[in-house]
């Protein structure tokens, strides 16, 4: 698949889009944060950004919340979050690399509707 070339231009970085767009989702939330604030004018980075904004601080609520049911709250963190949200995680990077705007249900109408 061709990547938009659109996706390839620089941003306001210094980096191609889609690469910025990958990288906002490196360090979870944080990253996110951070390509939001620096990046003004790419739409697809900042899409990408508040996606992940979204999506990591959505797992790690959800993680605090479980880790207060004593065992069993544990157990889902460890066998159901942990995996979903590292495959969510590369499957985002993924899909921003390559130039795509995937969006998760929910929180990618959500990201869409911020940036």
């Amino acid at each position: 698949m061709a990547l938009n070339p659109r996706h390839t231009e620089k941003t306001s970085t210094g980096f191609d889009a889609n690469v910025a767009a990958a990288l906002s989702y490196l360090v979870g939330f944080v990253t996110g944060i951070i390509f939001l604030l620096v990046e003004k004018d790419n739409k697809f980075v900042r899409f990408h950004a508040m996606q992940s904004t979204l999506v990591f601080i959505g797992i790690i609520a959800v993680d605090i919340l479980l880790q207060m049911v004593p065992i069993l709250g544990a157990l889902v963190v460890i066998f159901i979050v942990i995996p979903v949200s590292a495959f969510l995680w590369l499957l985002l990077m993924y899909k921003a690399y390559q130039g795509d705007e995937y969006k998760l249900p929910l929180v990618g109408q959500m990201a869409a509707d911020r940036t």
